[in-house]
């Protein structure tokens, strides 16, 4: 299974009914969050969040959406909403596992997005699977997509087959809109690999460093960008896109830096997103085992020296990529132990010693082997012993 993201390019009606589903999503999923947490108080009341908001869901279409204020929600889909449930319960699951925050409010400056999905379909008996191709959208070839409640849109750029997906979630990104959805397909691994093992160490200086002597950096472009984004916030410091308190109408020149600012941020996030991506796949066609430190990111980025540098370079992602390509080029991801000093370790000889950020040419007390620091760590990470790692 793999995903295709578009482009839309929309009108200004088009882009209007964009909005007002993001906006009904938005206003859904708040809806429940706040209902939810007021129903924890009634002691009375013995439930699971997931059976609490299927009995929210029933007060929003039974009560809620029947009140004259409310009308415009019967404008769009139904799926709308109930995605937006859908969307909260898993929240709310995640947090009861501790893998997430506390479910928040959603806001529009955070970024408008929500999900339709096609809920007909031919079955031909009760409890087995619908009839194939009726419960899904056909996409055909080119520049058009049919979502499920909404009309014909165009993309931007075309697909280049005939496919079908049932779930499309669509999304804001500065002022342009995407579609997204996936695809019941696999893609076939290569059955050969020129190195059997590599080692890939993260660094701050250069992105990547494989065991092979190969060397990532993140282009210059990113600094440029990062330069003008920084000139932009500052010619701007004192621009604020009003206040509803204060009623405070927001400026046509406040709106348009903005809009400036949010492209400007997403022109440095897909550099990135680019680069990382070509790297990831690179290695993954090349190795068939992936060995990777298992770095404390969160507690590298608390030091406000390594801060910026860590999260320029991305290391969460990079490892989160490598790991989900697994499939795609039939790799192992492996990472080794945060303690094994690959920095401190002669890759010849096996001998320790100590070493600073600032040195970046290891020079071995034992053996007198001189090697660049991060091309030694990497060996090392190829050559970590068994028990010093574990699968990704």
């Amino acid at each position: 299974m793999f995903a295709i993201k578009r482009e839309l390019k929309l009108n200004n009606v088009e882009t209007s009914l964009m909005r007002g589903n993001a906006g009904f999503k938005r206003f859904v999923y708040n809806f429940g969050l706040e209902l939810l947490t007021a129903s924890w108080s009634f002691e009375d009341v013995q439930a699971s969040d997931s059976k609490r908001l299927d009995a929210i869901k029933k007060v929003l279409t039974q009560v809620t959406m029947q009140k004259p204020e409310y009308a415009w929600m019967k404008l769009y889909p139904s799926t709308v909403y109930q995605s937006a449930f859908i969307d909260l319960k898993n929240a709310f699951s995640r947090w009861r596992k501790g893998l997430r925050e506390f479910p928040k409010k959603k806001f529009k400056k955070k970024g408008d997005s929500f999900t339709v999905y096609k809920t007909a379909g031919i079955y031909l008996e009760k409890g087995k699977p619908a009839k194939a191709f009726t419960n899904r959208v056909v996409i055909n070839a080119g520049k058009l997509i049919k979502l499920p409640g909404l009309k014909e849109l165009r993309l931007k750029e075309h697909i280049d087959f005939i496919c079908s997906s049932q779930t499309f979630t669509i999304s804001r990104t500065a002022d342009k809109w995407f579609v997204a959805f996936m695809l019941d397909a696999q893609k076939i691994p290569p059955i050969i690999h020129p190195i059997i093992s590599i080692g890939v160490d993260l660094g701050v200086k250069t992105l990547a460093t494989c065991s092979d002597g190969t060397f990532y950096d993140m282009p210059v472009t990113t600094k440029k960008a990062k330069i003008k984004l920084g000139k932009q916030q500052w010619r701007n410091r004192k621009k604020v896109l009003g206040n509803k308190k204060l009623k405070i109408r927001v400026s046509s020149n406040a709106k348009k830096y903005y809009i400036q600012l949010s492209r400007q941020h997403a022109h440095i996030a897909n550099i990135r997103q680019d680069t990382i991506q070509k790297m990831t796949t690179d290695i993954s066609r090349k190795a068939v085992v992936i060995r990777v430190e298992d770095l404390n990111v969160s507690g590298m980025i608390a030091n406000h020296k390594l801060a910026s540098a860590v999260s320029n370079n991305c290391f969460y992602e990079i490892r989160r990529q490598f790991t989900y390509k697994q499939s795609h080029y039939g790799t192992r991801v492996e990472t080794v132990d945060r303690w094994y000093p690959s920095s401190k370790m002669c890759s010849k000889c096996g001998h320790i010693q100590p070493m600073g950020l600032s040195e970046r040419v290891y020079n071995c007390g034992g053996c007198g082997h001189v090697q660049d620091r991060d091309e030694n760590a990497s060996i090392n990470l190829r050559d970590a012993p068994i028990d010093k790692i574990r699968l990704a």
